[in-house]
C-alpha cells in the first residue's frame, strides 16, 4: 500500500490530481526526447560537487579481472553446450561450468561462482589470454569502488592486499592498507551480448558469468591492517563489500564466523565515531552466509546497494529464509518499488538502522532515503548514477546518443497494487521523479531516474560498483 503524497517539481499533489494530470497529458515520443532527457540529467548532476574533504574507507579485498568473450572462450576450451542448464553453487568440473553458465546466459543474469578445481581454473585463465580482445583490468568490489570514489573527488582509504598487477590500475591518490602479496587473485569475467547465441541458447540481455578460485579474498587478509589505518583516517563513510568471496570457500570450523565478527566490530566502531556505513550486496547463493550477514552486517548498515537480481534475493531471505537465484532481467518499476518498500520495512523492523537503499537496474535507478537521515542530494545522486551507468558500460565519458536507448516507458506505476497505484509520467525536462512516502512511521524520499542504456557495450562487470559509488559520493 502506498500511503504517500507525491512531490513533482516541488508541488505537492494528491493522487487524484496526478491522475487528472496524467489523463490530460499528450503522448510523448520518448525516442526523440532522449537529448532533452540527457541534458536534464546533466543539469541535475551538476547541482552537486563532491567535497575533497569527504573521506571514504572501502573494504575488502581485490583482484585482477580478465575480461573475455564467453562463447569464444568456451569453444576454445572445448566446453560444449549442455543438454539442460543447471544452477550450481560451486563449480567442480567442465560439465558444471557448462550447465551453470547456460543457466544464467539464457536468462541474461549476472552470476559469480567459486571454482574449487584450481587446475581447471588455471586452464581457463590460460585459454582466456589467447582469446582475441581479452583484457586485464582492476577487479574486486572494493578497489573498483575506491577508484570511483577517488574519481569523484573523495579522499579514499582502501582495504586490500596490494601487488604490482593490481596497484598499477589504482588511482595514485588512494591510500592502501592491507599488506602486499606477490600475485593477486584472478577473476575470469565471461561476458556476452544481448542476443548472442551459444548452441540452442540465446541471451536476452548483455551480462557476465564470473568464475574465481581465490586464495586471499575469502579470509579478508587486509582486515586488521585496514581497521588500524581506519582509526587515524576517520572517514565519513565506511563501505563494506566483497563478502561474497566467502561463499563455498573451504574454511576451517569457526573461521568465517570470526572474520565476520571482526567486520561487525569495524562497522560498530564507525557508528561510534559518527560515521555512515554502506554494505554492497552481491550474488549470494549460500544461505548460511546470508544468515551470518543478517547477524553481523545488516544490523550495522546505514545504506545498502544492490541490483535487480539481488533485491528480490535479499527480500526473499528476509521474508522466508530462502534465496531467489534468478529474477526478471527487465523488472517493472512498480515491482522494484514494492520490493524496495518491503525490504526497507523488514530491515527497519528488525534493526531500526537502515536509512538508504539504492537499487540499480538496467532501465532505471531507484534510491530510497529516510528524510531524517544524513543522506542528502537524493535526486542528483539518482541522476548521477544513471549517467555513470552509461559512461561506464559504454567506456565513454561523453554520452553518445547514437549508442543510447531508453527502456523506461513514458510512465510507470508506483505499485503493482491497482487499488493504490498512481501513474508517474516521465518528463523529459524533469526526468528524475521524486516523492515522499511514510513507511513504519518514518517519512522516506524515493527517487526514480531513467537510464540512458548503452547499446554498444564495452564492459558490464564493475558497473554496479561504479554506479553505487557514484550515487553514494553525491550523498555524503
Amino acid at each position: 500500500m502506498v500511503n504517500s503524497i507525491a512531490k513533482f517539481g516541488g508541488t505537492v499533489a494528491l493522487v487524484a490530481v496526478l491522475f487528472s494530470i496524467w489523463t490530460n497529458r499528450k503522448p510523448v515520443d520518448l525516442k526523440s526526447e532522449i537529448p532533452n532527457i540527457l541534458d536534464s540529467l546533466r543539469k541535475a548532476e551538476k547541482k552537486v560537487e563532491v567535497s575533497q574533504s569527504a573521506r571514504v574507507a572501502v573494504g575488502f579485498g581485490g583482484c585482477v579481472d580478465i575480461f573475455v568473450d564467453a562463447v569464444p572462450l568456451l569453444d576454445a576450451a572445448k566446453i560444449g553446450c549442455p543438454k539442460t542448464p543447471k544452477h550450481h553453487k560451486l563449480i567442480h568440473n567442465n560439465l558444471e561450468l557448462s550447465e551453470g553458465f547456460a543457466y544464467f546466459f539464457k536468462h541474461g543474469a549476472a552470476a559469480e561462482r567459486y571454482m574449487s578445481n584450481k587446475n581447471l581454473f588455471r586452464q581457463m585463465v590460460s585459454t582466456a589470454h589467447g582469446i582475441k580482445g581479452s583484457r586485464t583490468q582492476l577487479g574486486g568490489n572494493a578497489p573498483v569502488m575506491a577508484n570511483r570514489f577517488a574519481m569523484e573527488g573523495a579522499d579514499v582509504l582502501l582495504g586490500a592486499q596490494g601487488s604490482p598487477d593490481l596497484t598499477q590500475f589504482l588511482n595514485p591518490e588512494i591510500k592502501m592498507a592491507g599488506g602486499n602479496v606477490n600475485e593477486s587473485d584472478i577473476h575470469l569475467i565471461m561476458e556476452y551480448k544481448t542476443g548472442e547465441k551459444w548452441g540452442k541458447y540465446e541471451s536476452i540481455r548483455a551480462n557476465r558469468y564470473i568464475i574465481h578460485s581465490d586464495n586471499h579474498n575469502p579470509t579478508i587478509h587486509s582486515l586488521e591492517s585496514f581497521a588500524e589505518a581506519y582509526k587515524a583516517f576517520k572517514p565519513k563513510l565506511l563501505v563494506v563489500g566483497g563478502l561474497q568471496m566467502m561463499e563455498n570457500f573451504p574454511f576451517k570450523s569457526g573461521v568465517r564466523e570470526a572474520r565476520l565478527e571482526a567486520v561487525q566490530k569495524l562497522m560498530e566502531d564507525a557508528t561510534k565515531n559518527k560515521g555512515l556505513t554502506h554494505f554492497e550486496f552481491a550474488s549470494f547463493v549460500d544461505e548460511s552466509l546470508i544468515d551470518a550477514l543478517k547477524q553481523h552486517v545488516f544490523p550495522f548498515s546505514d545504506s545498502i546497494g544492490l541490483n535487480e537480481q539481488e533485491l528480490p534475493n535479499m527480500l526473499s531471505y528476509l521474508q522466508y529464509g530462502n534465496i531467489t537465484v534468478l529474477s526478471d532481467a527487465y523488472p517493472r518499476v512498480a515491482t522494484v518499488l514494492d520490493q524496495l518498500r518491503s525490504t526497507y520495512r523488514l530491515l527497519w523492523q528488525n534493526y531500526r538502522r537502515v536509512s538508504r537503499i539504492h537499487v540499480h537496474t538496467l532501465p532505471f535507478q531507484a534510491i530510497l532515503t529516510r528524510k531524517s537521515s544524513p543522506w542528502k542530494n537524493t535526486m542528483s545522486a539518482a541522476a548521477h548514477a544513471s549517467l555513470t551507468a552509461n559512461r561506464y558500460v559504454c567506456g565513454n565519458d561523453m554520452v553518445d546518443l547514437e549508442t543510447t536507448k531508453l527502456l523506461l516507458d513514458e510512465s510507470f506505476s508506483t505499485t503493482v497494487d491497482p487499488s493504490s497505484a498512481s501513474k508517474v509520467p516521465l518528463k523529459p525536462y524533469r526526468p528524475v521523479s521524486c516523492w515522499d512516502e511514510e513507511i513504519e512511521g518514518e517519512v522516506v524520499l524515493i527517487c526514480i531516474a531513467p537510464n540512458l542504456v548503452c547499446t554498444k557495450v564495452h564492459k558490464t562487470a564493475g558497473g554496479g560498483d561504479n554506479i553505487s559509488s557514484a550515487g553514494l559520493a553525491f550523498q555524503i
